[in-house]
């Protein structure tokens, strides 16, 4: 019986159906209501089967986002905008540094099957932080990406990188965010995701001594992207 996500993950399933995801990395910062805009109309077409699939990788301005169960005691300093996201979990952040992967993709085409879908999407991250050597891990109590700590103290795990989602006419929207060299500190107007444990802390690849440029990460992702669900094309 296939209980965890990595078993989940694990599992054998069909190659999907149909044409590539089109891949596209935005230049320059994008506004976060613009970002959520663009979202739904895509989203929108997606359903009606008028275009493609789309993964979409931009960077935000610093901002904090809400999920549907953000507690407000959670946000404990809005230094920065505030956005009610429409995704599920509690409050993050975004911001320069950040690499956030927008992944509007057809479920009812991928098995329809959204645990699974939520365990491709930290495989995908998991095969990502390897390229770069770190070992990313799944937590059944926490969504996400977690690394151990041992240099902070016994029990000590950071996350790395944060998953949110939200379905509709069984096309996904939001996705993914994965720490490459932003301000931690900016982490500390909101208990991220929830997870206030002292012995729980955000990380990134810089944090962890890995001096990489987002081209490298994004490459990296792609790789990793394809290898978990299926080809991509460019989009410009």
């Amino acid at each position: 019986m296939i209980n965890t996500r990595d078993q989940i993950s694990a599992a054998v399933k069909a190659a999907p159906a149909g044409a590539p995801v089109a891949w596209h990395v935005e230049a320059a910062p994008v506004a976060y209501d613009a970002a959520l805009a663009a979202m739904e109309a895509r989203v929108a077409a997606i359903a009606a089967g008028t275009t493609d699939e789309l993964a979409w990788l931009i960077e935000h301005p610093p901002l904090y986002t809400a999920g549907t169960s953000a507690r407000r005691e959670d946000l404990l300093d809005p230094r920065f905008p505030v956005f009610a996201a429409g995704r599920g979990g509690q409050f993050t952040y975004h911001g320069p540094g950040q690499r956030v992967a927008y992944v509007m993709l057809d479920l009812k085409r991928r098995g329809g099957d959204v645990r699974r879908f939520v365990a491709d999407l930290e495989e995908w991250l998991i095969r990502t932080l390897a390229a770069f050597n770190i070992r990313g891990e799944r937590r059944e109590d926490r969504v996400g990406v977690w690394v151990r700590r041992p240099d902070k103290g016994e029990g000590c795990e950071d996350k790395i990188a944060a998953i949110g989602i939200r379905v509709k006419r069984w096309v996904s929207l939001h996705g993914v965010s994965l720490n490459v060299d932003p301000d931690l500190g900016h982490f500390g107007g909101i208990v991220p995701c929830g997870v206030g444990a002292p012995r729980f802390g955000v990380t990134s690849f810089l944090d962890l001594g890995h001096v990489v440029t987002m081209a490298e990460v994004d490459m990296a992702m792609r790789r990793a992207f394809e290898e978990v669900f299926g080809p991509t094309r460019g989009e410009p």
